[in-house]
């Protein structure tokens, strides 16, 4: 018998978080900033975003996602762009 141990998941299997999430209903100009977007204006977007992902069953699977594929925009699993960074810094300095 074939070890499959190395195929990528079954892509229903790796996004299935997705269908539970609580974000799954509310508009999605909640977790992305529109371009010219910035100081005060944001960060409320930004508390809003977090709010909803307080309340979500899947917030662990939603961040370890955005850090692990480095996602650029929005809000995932209550972090920002920004605190995504901060963390990709933190884990290339551990691999260095």
């Amino acid at each position: 018998m074939a070890d499959t141990r190395q195929l990528p998941q079954p892509v229903a299997e790796a996004w299935d978080w997705q269908l539970v999430a609580a974000c799954r209903d509310v508009d999605t100009k909640v977790f992305f900033a529109p371009d010219a977007e910035r100081g005060l204006r944001r960060l409320a977007r930004e508390r809003v975003a977090k709010a909803v992902c307080r309340s979500c069953p899947v917030v662990d699977a939603c961040a370890t996602y955005a850090v692990r594929t480095r996602e650029p925009f929005g809000v995932w699993g209550g972090l920002t762009p920004e605190e995504r960074r901060r963390l990709w810094s933190i884990d290339q300095a551990r691999t260095a």
